[in-house]
């Protein structure tokens, strides 16, 4: 018997165990580097310890007003300083943080409402009718409006709802934060669209959300103060996790509301932005700036790429430019990136630019903070090392969700045999390296997005002249893809395509609704399935 089987007196204690969140990064950051720049948005600028004290007044004056531990609250908010605050504010009074995307229609932000219970609901002036709308469709109470005014941006307080700066007010800049009793408590609430019409309820727990902030660290090579720029969305995965993780090297948040080449490029030469992440469309844009849209500067910035894989083309023209790119994949349900394309310098420096680039595209390597990510065939075997052998990417490790709120089955179909099943089709090439090949779930990524085919299928079959449908990807240079309908018409029915697209418009968001509409017969199986498989490789064609 080892020495260590008397373990009598080692027990866990204050002294010895903590529980693990990103509350802890923020408190640290405010003694450690109180005085360095924290937060920028447009002329305005915090120190680490007015940042503190924002989150803490947020933190107090939401206690105040009667949300308890493990209440939703929800914000509908683009990139600005407030989104920042709340990912700390609403957590440090022991709340579940819900940050729902500013691009969706206003069924599907009351239904988020409606489902995740939200008892308060903080809103950007830009998109203070969305909110409106969808508060007021809700059959249950509603919750309380708070409105972030941006006069600077061109979007004023309508002095309709209690303002954000006098719910701040409320607050006590000294308010002792309520930190996690357990790690696995729920820290954030995130919709997905999943490949059904209503979305998914993704629930973060405060220890993944923690190691996702460590373990990019270490992936990105992250040094002390970096300054990064929000362009992902902070309502996507919160952000990749990153606004989360800036304050553990004492480094700079600069939002940036409206992403454009021009507002990138001004922010790296004006405010030195040595970090940000985005999808495939970001780096399409600063590829394709025009010449006045572009600012010299000196540095190299490093960019994480996601969405969809990155064309090569693209990634060999950005480089050049001073960017230097990795791609990295995840879905909602694992905090957002969970492989790295890890870049193997001994072995591809030497390649052409062209080789490089195809290397870049690929998925790569879990991450250090995932326990394994592999591809496996329908029987659970994992795939051989050939780079042609396609399966399904699984993943296991303290970066996956909780599971879905309110929906047990699909939290069980998801975690079945004991791995995350992303539906995301893969190979692995000889070295390991993985490589996404298809989208299982007829999932379309536009722009970073996600869209259900079901969902617009959904709204298109309501068309009167609409008999059948059917909605897949066609590749688009811009966006990397976009929804093309297939439909057929009901006998003696007419339709054109600006009409069954203004039809989908009026009921969805823009980024979902086709941009193309072709009018002809299905295919279909023998028993009456729609052959999608052909319909992709048509709308490949147009």
């Amino acid at each position: 018997m080892g020495w260590m089987a008397d373990e009598t007196g080692l027990d866990r204690c204050r002294a010895n165990f903590v529980p693990l969140t990103v509350l802890s990064h923020l408190a640290r950051a405010a003694d450690v580097f109180a005085d360095r720049e924290a937060l920028v948005y447009g002329r305005r600028r915090w120190t680490y310890r007015d940042y503190h004290a924002r989150v803490s007044r947020l933190a107090g004056a939401l206690a105040g007003r009667g949300i308890r531990p493990g209440e939703v609250v929800a914000t509908l908010l683009p990139n600005v300083a407030a989104q920042v605050e709340a990912h700390f504010g609403i957590p440090a009074c022991a709340a579940v943080l819900n940050t729902i995307n500013t691009r969706l229609d206003v069924d599907t932000v009351a239904y988020i409402l409606g489902h995740g219970g939200a008892r308060a609901f903080i809103v950007d002036a830009g998109h203070l009718g969305l909110a409106e709308a969808a508060v007021a469709r809700l059959d249950g109470p509603a919750p309380l409006i708070v409105e972030v005014g941006d006069a600077e941006h061109g979007h004023p307080a309508s002095g309709r709802h209690l303002d954000y700066e006098a719910l701040l007010a409320e607050g006590d800049p000294a308010f002792p934060w309520i930190f996690p009793e357990d790690e696995w408590e729920s820290l954030a609430l995130n919709y997905t669209s999943g490949t059904t019409g209503r979305p998914k309820g993704v629930v973060y727990h405060h220890r993944g959300a923690y190691l996702m902030t460590m373990g990019t660290v270490v992936s990105w090579q992250l040094t002390l103060r970096p300054r990064y720029l929000t362009i992902v969305p902070l309502f996507h995965c919160n952000g990749w996790n990153h606004s989360w993780m800036v304050p553990v090297l004492g480094g700079t948040v600069i939002c940036l509301r409206d992403i454009t080449a021009r507002g990138i490029y001004d922010a790296i030469a004006d405010e030195g932005v040595t970090h940000f992440g985005g999808a495939p469309i970001v780096l399409g844009a600063i590829v394709n700036a025009p010449a006045g849209d572009r600012r010299p500067f000196a540095h190299r910035v490093e960019v994480f790429t996601a969405g969809a894989p990155p064309p090569a083309a693209t990634l060999a023209r950005i480089e050049p430019l001073g960017f230097n790119i990795t791609q990295v994949y995840g879905l909602t349900e694992t905090y957002g990136h969970v492989t790295e394309c890890l870049w193997r310098p001994e072995d591809w420096d030497g390649l052409d630019a062209g080789a490089r680039a195809d290397i870049k595209a690929r998925t790569g390597v879990a991450m250090p903070m995932m326990e394994e990510i592999t591809v496996v065939d329908p029987a659970g075997r994992r795939v051989p090392r050939d780079g042609l052998t396609a399966g399904e990417i699984v993943h296991r490790g303290n970066c996956v969700m909780k599971g879905y709120l309110r929906n047990p089955q699909a939290t069980a179909e998801a975690f079945a045999g004991g791995w995350f099943h992303s539906g995301d089709i893969a190979i692995v090439h000889e070295d390991g390296w993985m490589r996404i090949t298809d989208r299982a779930k007829d999932i379309i990524i536009s722009g970073g997005e996600n869209i259900s085919s079901v969902e617009v299928e959904g709204v298109l079959a309501h068309h009167p002249a609409v008999a059948l449908c059917a909605v897949v990807a066609r590749p688009d240079p811009t966006w990397g893809e976009v929804p093309c309908a297939f439909v057929e018409l009901r006998p003696g029915a007419t339709a054109s395509e600006a009409e069954i697209i203004a039809f989908a418009r009026a009921r969805l968001a823009g980024f979902k609704t086709p941009k193309t509409v072709v009018f002809r017969d299905l295919p279909k199986t023998s028993t009456g399935k729609i052959q999608k498989f052909e319909l992709r490789a048509l709308a490949r064609d147009l």
